[in-house]
């Protein structure tokens, strides 16, 4: 594990005017000295593939008509990094990613999304997130980071997946895409469900290869198996150090 690369979280903010001064002085107030504003990166002008760039990140699930207006008008490109994560520090620097969301919204960016997960939310959707976070208790703050930070749920030909649990120090959900999972609403809450297993049960990490889950007495059982994350390689943005838990059906 010594020689993987430690997952980060990489946001892209857009705004008008931006001052990469005033933003490494947001970005430190809010998470804290390890955070960076990539200088060699920073953009005083726009960026036309910004539109099609948060649309591939399901912008449209939350952004409203002024969202896209500011995408579309922004002048000024940063890319703000936090610190790499062991699954140790990864709930707590995840909390503060979220709280530098919210205080870039706050102060002249005007659009934000995470590279490490392909994921943007609307101003709106972020900035009540960071306020649920604020509030929130460790149980419910790691739901809400996983709300966040997790998106779910990606299909290929065999498995539906998420993608981002590694920002939070977990293995991504996966179910067989050629068993009966059910409606997607049906199959999203099944992903929700161990996803919050993962994050908030302690015996989670103890869990062994073919064991069986469940949501509820009455739900469907499921097998987990471990598996590697090779979908991604070392060193990419998605890529999962602590691999993937698969769901088939125990039948």
């Amino acid at each position: 594990m010594a020689d993987v690369v430690q997952p980060r979280h990489v946001l892209c903010a857009v705004g008008p005017g931006l001052g990469i001064g005033e933003l490494e002085d947001v970005v430190h107030r809010s998470g804290g000295p390890e955070f960076t504003v990539d200088r060699e990166h920073f953009q005083n002008e726009s960026d036309p593939r910004m539109v099609a760039a948060f649309k591939a990140c399901l912008a449209e699930v939350s952004f409203t008509d002024e969202d896209w207006a500011a995408v579309a008008e922004h002048d000024s490109v940063a890319y703000v990094l936090s610190p790499p994560m062991t699954a140790d520090t990864s709930v707590d620097v995840s909390r503060r990613v979220l709280a530098v969301a919210g205080a870039l919204l706050h102060n002249g960016v005007t659009a934000v999304k995470n590279e490490s997960n392909g994921l943007a939310h609307g101003r709106d959707r972020w900035l009540t997130l960071a306020d649920e976070l604020a509030d929130a208790d460790d149980e419910l703050g790691k739901l809400v980071l996983h709300s966040a930070f997790v998106k779910r749920l990606i299909s290929d030909d065999s498995l539906y997946y998420t993608c981002g649990m590694h920002l939070l120090g977990a293995p991504e959900v996966e179910i067989d895409a050629t068993a009966r999972a059910g409606t997607p609403d049906e199959r999203a809450e099944l992903a929700d469900g161990v996803a919050g297993y993962l994050l908030t049960e302690e015996r989670a990490t103890r869990i062994q290869d073919g064991e069986g889950f469940r949501l509820s007495p009455r739900s469907p059982r499921w097998l987990m198996h471990r598996y590697p994350c090779d979908r991604y390689e070392d060193g990419d943005f998605f890529h999962n150090p602590y691999g993937a838990w698969r769901l088939t059906p125990s039948d």
